[in-house]
C-alpha cells in the first residue's frame, strides 16, 4: 500500500476526531475551530505532507477551517458538510445509521436496468427523501438500478452537479448523510442498486480552494473546464489518494453499489499505472472485503476498450462504459437531425454497426472529428456497454432542453424504447422518459459570481455553436429554468403517456425474463439490414430464438422471412399500444413475407409447428 494513502478530512475514530489535510508545501497549518467556541490547534506534518491533529470532545456540528501559513483561512478540501455554502466553514458531521441491508450483495452490470435521476428535478421537493418515496414506483416499473447525477456540494441552490467543489460533501439542499443512507438502504430492500455519478476530471469554477493547499492541478494538460488535475506529475500521489479515498468512502460507508465516472478521457495520466487502474484495484479489494459487487462505469469519449479490459489484457479493469454512438445513431434516425455531432450519423447502417460492433467508428474515418477514429471491439460482451435513447447531456445540451417526446411521434417513441430495451446492451432510462415527459430538462446553475455566470451562459452558446439550433439558450442562472426542468409526473391510464409507461414496463419485464435477452455474449446476436429502413435482430440462447423487426420507415414495409416458423409476441403498433393495429401476422412461416407498420418494432419467437397456438 502506498504510504501516501490515507483518509483526509475530519474522521471519528475510537471516540476521538482525527483532522487530516494534505498541504505538502506549507510551513504551518493550524486547525481553527469556529463554533461552538473559537480555538486554535497546531497540526503536525509527516514526511508525506499530511498535517494531522487528534482531538477529544469534538461534537457533531462543530465548524472549522484551516489557517495556512498564518495568512489564508480555507474550508477543508475533504469536508463532509458545508452548511453555509462552498465559501463557508466546514462542519464535523457523523451519523450512526442502522443499516437493514445485510443480505444485499450488489448487482453486476449485466443484470441491471438503469434509471438516471437528477435529485433536484426528479420531484417537487427535490430531496433524497422524495426519491425514497418514489422507490415503489421504480420497483413496479422494473427498474433495478438508479443512477444519481452528482450530489457533491456545489455553489448556490441548483446545478446539474458537474460544478461540485467538495467531492466528500453532500449538497445541503438534497438532504444530509442520514437521509442519503436511508435512500440507499431503502433501495437495497427493494432490490434496487444505487449508482452515483462522480466527477474526477475537474473541479467547479466557484468555491474550489484545492490549489491553496497543494499542487492538485497541472498546466501541462488542458480540459474543457480549465487546468487538468495532477494525476502524473510531482506531488500527484496526494491527488490520486484524494479521489481514491472519495470513491471508497461512497462505496463503503454509504453502501453505494457503483460509480459512473464523468468524462474519464479528460483525466490525463501517463503514469505506469493509470489512475483508473489504481482506483479499480482498490475497489476490487473492497469487493473482497465486503463480499458485495461494486460497479465502475466510465463515461468515455474514446472508442477504446482499454478502460474496460482486464489488467491481464493491458486494461484498467473498469466494468463498463457509456456508448454515445448508439444514442447518436438512434437519435438521428428517429429525428432526422444530422448536424453537430450527429453529422457522423443519419443512416440505418450506423445503427446496424452499433448493434454489430458497438463502436460505430472502429478505425474508420469520422467526418465530424476529421480523422480516423476508434478501434474494433473483439471479445468484450455487450453487457460492458451502457446505451440510451436519452440522457441528461443529450437533452440538456439542447437550447430548450427538449425531450424526444416533443420532437417525434408517439409511434417513434415506442420504437425508440424497443430498440434500447431489446438491445443486448445495458439500458439506461432518463427520468420521465418512460411516460413521455413533456417538461424540458434544461441546463441550470446558480453561480454567485456575476462575471462567472455571464461567462457560463456565453460559453454554452459557443460550445454548441456547430449545431443548427433555431432557439436561443435561456439563461441557466434563471431560477425558472430549474423549476421548468422538474418532472410533471403527468400520465394516466388510457392516455398516450400511460400507454407508453405500460409499454416500458412490459419491455423491461420481457427483457428480464426471456432467455434470449438475458444472454449478452458476442455470439448471441445476429444483425441484418434490409434497405434503408429495416433492421432485423436475431437474439439466440441455446434452443431459444427470437427475431426482432425494426421498421424506421414512415410507410408500411414487407420483409421476406427466412429460417423458422415464429409466433408474434410483441408489436408496438398493436391497438393495445394505441397503434393503428398490427399488420404483422400472429404467425409467420419460413420463406414468407412479413408486413410491418411504419415506425414499429415487432418481436417473434421461434416455435415448432406442433406447438403453434
Amino acid at each position: 500500500m502506498n504510504p501516501f494513502y490515507r483518509r483526509p478530512g475530519a474522521v471519528y475514530s475510537d471516540g476521538k476526531c482525527v483532522f487530516t489535510v494534505w498541504a505538502p508545501l506549507k510551513e504551518k497549518v493550524i486547525l481553527k475551530i469556529i463554533y461552538p467556541n473559537e480555538v486554535l490547534h497546531s497540526m503536525q506534518c509527516d514526511a508525506w505532507g499530511y498535517w494531522t491533529v487528534v482531538l477529544d470532545n469534538i461534537e457533531v456540528g462543530t465548524r472549522y477551517v484551516y489557517l495556512l501559513d498564518d495568512t489564508l483561512e480555507r474550508p477543508d478540501p475533504a469536508s463532509v458538510s458545508q452548511p453555509d455554502g462552498v465559501h463557508g466553514a466546514s462542519e464535523v458531521f457523523y451519523a450512526d445509521f442502522n443499516w437493514s441491508d445485510s443480505e444485499w450483495k450488489g448487482k453486476s452490470l449485466d443484470e441491471i436496468i438503469i434509471y438516471e435521476i437528477h435529485t433536484g428535478a426528479f420531484t417537487v421537493a427535490g430531496t433524497f427523501d422524495a426519491i425514497t418515496d418514489k422507490l415503489d414506483y421504480l420497483n413496479d416499473l422494473g427498474i433495478n438500478a438508479i443512477e444519481l447525477m452528482p450530489i457533491a456540494q456545489f455553489p448556490g441552490e441548483c446545478n446539474w452537479g458537474y460544478d461540485g467543489v467538495y467531492p466528500f460533501a453532500i449538497h445541503s439542499c438534497y438532504g444530509d448523510i442520514s437521509s442519503f443512507k436511508k435512500l440507499v438502504d431503502a433501495a437495497h430492500n427493494r432490490g434496487i442498486a444505487v449508482i452515483l455519478d462522480v466527477v474526477y476530471n475537474h473541479m467547479g469554477p466557484d468555491g474550489s480552494y484545492l490549489c491553496d493547499f497543494a499542487p492538485y492541478f497541472t498546466d501541462r494538460y488542458k480540459t474543457p473546464w480549465g487546468d487538468a488535475l495532477n494525476f502524473d506529475g510531482p506531488y500527484c500521489d496526494g491527488v490520486r489518494n484524494y479521489f481514491i479515498q472519495n470513491a471508497i468512502r461512497w462505496l463503503d460507508e454509504f453502501h453505494i453499489d457503483g460509480l459512473r465516472m464523468d468524462a474519464v478521457h479528460a483525466m490525463w495520466d501517463y503514469s505506469a499505472v493509470h489512475i483508473m487502474q489504481e482506483l479499480s484495484e482498490h475497489v476490487r479489494a473492497l469487493e473482497t472485503q465486503t463480499g458485495r459487487k461494486k460497479i465502475l462505469i466510465a463515461e468515455l469519449d474514446l472508442n477504446n476498450t482499454r478502460y474496460i479490459n482486464p489488467k491481464e489484457k493491458g486494461g484498467y479493469g473498469l466494468d463498463g462504459q457509456w456508448i454515445d454512438e448508439f444514442h447518436h445513431a438512434l437519435h438521428s434516425l428517429l429525428t432526422g437531425e444530422t448536424d453537430g455531432y450527429y453529422s457522423d450519423f443519419g443512416a440505418l447502417e450506423h445503427l446496424e454497426k452499433a448493434f454489430k460492433n458497438t463502436y460505430v467508428y472502429n478505425g474508420t474515418y469520422s467526418p465530424h472529428r476529421k480523422k480516423f477514429f476508434g478501434m474494433q471491439v473483439e471479445d468484450n460482451p455487450y453487457s460492458q456497454f451502457v446505451v440510451f435513447s436519452q440522457n441528461h447531456d443529450h437533452i440538456g445540451n439542447r437550447p430548450v432542453g427538449d425531450r424526444l417526446s416533443t420532437n417525434i411521434s408517439f409511434e417513434a417513441l415506442k420504437l425508440g424504447a424497443a430498440v434500447v430495451l431489446l438491445s443486448p446492451y445495458v439500458p439506461l432510462i432518463f427520468m420521465g422518459e418512460e411516460y413521455g415527459e413533456k417538461n424540458p430538462f434544461l441546463y441550470f446553475v446558480d453561480h454567485q459570481d456575476e462575471t462567472l455566470a455571464k461567462n457560463v451562459s456565453e460559453g454554452r452558446k459557443k460550445e454548441f455553436s456547430y449545431f443548427d439550433f433555431k432557439d436561443d439558450y435561456p439563461d441557466p442562472q434563471d431560477k425558472d429554468v430549474f423549476m421548468r426542468s422538474k418532472l410533471s409526473w403527468e400520465y394516466s391510464e388510457g392516455s398516450e403517456n400511460g400507454i407508453l409507461h405500460t409499454l416500458y414496463k412490459h419491455l423491461i419485464l420481457f427483457r428480464k425474463s426471456h432467455p434470449c435477452l438475458i444472454n449478452k455474449g458476442r455470439d448471441s446476436i445476429q444483425v441484418q439490414r434490409i434497405g434503408e429502413n429495416i433492421l432485423i435482430i436475431d437474439r439466440i440462447h441455446n434452443a431459444h430464438h427470437i427475431r426482432i423487426f425494426f421498421n424506421f420507415g414512415k410507410e408500411n414495409q414487407c420483409v421476406y422471412n427466412q429460417g423458422f416458423q415464429y409466433k408474434k409476441v410483441l408489436d408496438t403498433s398493436d391497438v393495445i399500444w394505441h397503434g393503428s393495429g398490427g399488420s404483422a401476422p400472429a404467425h409467420i412461416e419460413t420463406n414468407t413475407s412479413v408486413s410491418l407498420n411504419p415506425l414499429s418494432a415487432v418481436v417473434y419467437e421461434k416455435v415448432c409447428m406442433e406447438n403453434r397456438e
